[in-house]
């Protein structure tokens, strides 16, 4: 056989005849009733706003910035429940709950930098980029009215239980006691308990929309050394101050009643 030869021959080994098919009659129906599912619930959507101030520091002189690209990165969300002991009813409790939040703005900053060979008349530069994450951290309530729908409240972890036991025991007192008396208590060689674990759902979050407002400024710009263009210059460090706002839909995952139909 010719080594060079390849093994299957595409042109006419291939099939591309007419395929046959027929129904499978499609998924299993479900009949119709009532219908218990477990599906993430909406519990509040928010409007989430937070101020930001950063110094950016650059690793070479910036002649001008080019183009800013944002993104807002979440890490944490976080509903602060309250628990309820074993075998209570899961009411929703009448306060505000808290919203923990937690991340980054992440800035991509395409800059120009002066290239040595700048002139009176000119400025030849290179583009160049820096990505910084800037972060932040905040606490914001959800009054009790602010939740989607009465019928969805968050569901409230149940605590886990840890109870003891003992068993009576009489013993012998030893010398020293009359010998009709004895020791009575528990038995102190022993260790009875029992415990109950509840593996609750946890409340999450999904990022809808973000918006932000930034103001950069400089701080320590230099005229361009030399005999550069006028009112040429560079810097190194900006401070920047954004005002972020970003939305939030809390869910978490319940057993809804539903009918089919």
């Amino acid at each position: 056989m010719d080594k060079n030869k390849n093994c299957i021959d595409l042109n006419t080994s291939a099939s591309v005849e007419q395929c046959e098919s027929v129904s499978t009659g499609g998924p299993p129906t479900t009949p119709q009733g009532l219908r218990i599912l477990r599906v993430p619930v909406v519990l509040a959507e928010r409007l989430v706003s937070t101020s930001l101030v950063a110094n950016i520091h650059f690793p070479d002189p910036v002649l001008e910035i080019k183009d800013i690209k944002k993104k807002v990165k979440i890490v944490q969300c976080r509903l602060l429940l309250p628990s309820i002991p074993a075998g209570s009813p899961n009411l929703f409790p009448q306060r505000d709950l808290n919203l923990f939040l937690k991340g980054f703005v992440r800035k991509n900053i395409q800059y120009a930098t002066p290239c040595p060979n700048t002139s009176s008349s000119c400025v030849s530069s290179e583009i160049r980029s820096l990505t910084v994450d800037v972060p932040f951290e905040c606490v914001t309530r959800i009054p009790e009215g602010d939740f989607v729908s009465p019928f969805t409240p968050p569901q409230l972890p149940i605590q886990n239980t840890s109870e003891e036991f003992d068993f009576f025991r009489a013993q012998e007192l030893g010398k020293g006691f009359p010998e009709k008396d004895e020791f009575l208590s528990n038995d102190l060689s022993q260790f009875h308990q029992v415990s109950t674990q509840f593996y609750n759902q946890l409340p999450y979050c999904e990022l809808i929309s973000s918006r932000i407002t930034e103001w950069d400024e400089a701080i320590d710009r230099e005229p361009l050394p030399g005999s550069g263009p006028l009112k040429e210059g560079t810097f190194t460090t900006i401070v920047e101050k954004m005002f972020l706002e970003f939305t939030v839909k809390v869910l978490q995952n319940q057993q809804v009643r539903v009918m089919a139909d």
